[in-house]
């Protein structure tokens, strides 16, 4: 039978009532000193959950080497941990489920947020082209990275394995790794930003290695069923982009299907960095339907969809779901605006990034509309 937006869904364990997720949504509106989620972002998740549908957090650094811009969440203090509880407990309150999406930036990052003013950490020391977010919220020049030291990788793994464990805590369902973007991850994979030499640069099996094995750890802890992934094959986002992504691609999926992981989550290559500008690619193509053969388990397509392009794309078999991120910023009720055919609310760019409540969670539900009318 067909799916659509409406029928029921399984991830891992977990089953669902409707195909809408909420895709990760950098906010920039943790609570300072400690980057620690506040009672305002538990507001904002809990405006966002439904009965029986899937939220993906804002990506949420590992450590303070992985932070790349102000005021976003960390999972890797008691603090952090305690104040996502708090957010984890409002969706489940809703009736609704929660994966924390686990995040290192990489050559992204700059000094200002760094352990002692140092360099950002890389698989080889090449700046990004473009500008930073400083701790100020400055924007300045990516600085030239250091590349990692190949006997401190096991300690680079085991940071992701402790911020599985301590999202476990903090009660989330599940973790997705952010493989996307042009972050540390993908700095790996991608040959433009891995010159390395030793077992994890050069060939494309090398390059994978560390994401496979960030895979292995994480799950040690949660169980695979609940660890997804998310990557972004034809992305450009901060200075990324691969010359052979078929084969680079084709490879990584055929290899993360192997391990009967919760889903995959693919970002189209229309909408790479949608979070920065009004983007729309032309003559892109679909990451979902090129990668769909590789891929036995759920996948996940974000970008730019609206509410028909995703019932085509979930009839047409390319994908099993579809996460929407700026409708869902607007519109904290989206699946039943949806359902009921009713209008969007439109987003305010200008607020994606910093600040309090306004353009975060004043954003009014259909029934609050329609009651002031």
């Amino acid at each position: 039978m067909t799916a659509t937006l409406f029928s029921p869904l399984s991830v891992g364990p977990y089953d669902f009532a409707h195909r809408i997720i909420m895709a990760p949504l950098t906010r920039m509106r943790a609570s300072q000193p400690g980057n620690v989620p506040s009672p305002l972002n538990a507001e904002y998740y809990a405006q966002r959950a439904s009965e029986g549908g899937l939220i993906i957090s804002e990506g949420s650094q590992i450590s303070r080497a992985g932070q790349g811009m102000p005021a976003t969440p960390g999972i890797h203090t008691a603090e952090q941990i305690a104040g996502w509880k708090a957010v984890t407990d409002a969706v489940h309150g809703k009736g609704g489920k929660i994966f924390l999406q686990l995040w290192h930036v990489g050559r992204i990052s700059h000094s200002s947020h760094q352990p002692d003013g140092a360099p950002p950490i890389a698989p080889s020391a090449i700046a990004a082209k473009g500008e930073a977010f400083t701790a100020t919220f400055e924007r300045v020049s990516f600085e030239t990275p250091q590349a990692i030291d190949i006997d401190l990788m096991p300690l680079l793994i085991d940071l992701y394995a402790q911020a599985a464990a301590n999202a476990k805590q903090a009660g989330f369902d599940g973790v997705e790794i952010h493989g996307a973007n042009g972050y540390l991850i993908e700095q790996f994979l991608q040959a433009r930003t891995n010159r390395r030499t030793d077992q994890y640069g050069g060939s494309i099996e090398n390059r994978t290695r560390l994401l496979l094995e960030v895979v292995e750890a994480v799950s040690e802890v949660w169980g695979s069923d609940r660890v997804g992934v998310r990557l972004s094959p034809f992305g450009i986002a901060n200075d990324s982009g691969e010359d052979d992504p078929l084969r680079l691609y084709g490879h990584v999926i055929r290899e993360l299907d192997r391990l009967n992981l919760a889903y995959l989550h693919l970002i189209e290559p229309r909408a790479s960095g949608a979070g920065q500008a009004e983007v729309d690619h032309k003559n892109v193509p679909s990451a979902a339907e090129l990668f769909r053969p590789a891929w036995s388990g759920t996948l996940i397509a974000a970008g730019n969809f609206r509410p028909d392009t995703a019932e085509a794309t979930l009839a047409a078999g390319y994908a099993d779901a579809i996460a929407f991120g700026r409708l869902f910023i607007a519109n904290p009720d989206l699946p039943e605006r949806i359902r009921r055919a009713a209008p969007l609310n439109p987003y305010h760019r200008p607020t994606f990034y910093g600040g309090g409540a306004e353009g975060y969670t004043d954003y009014p539900t259909l029934d609050a509309r329609e009651a002031a009318e």
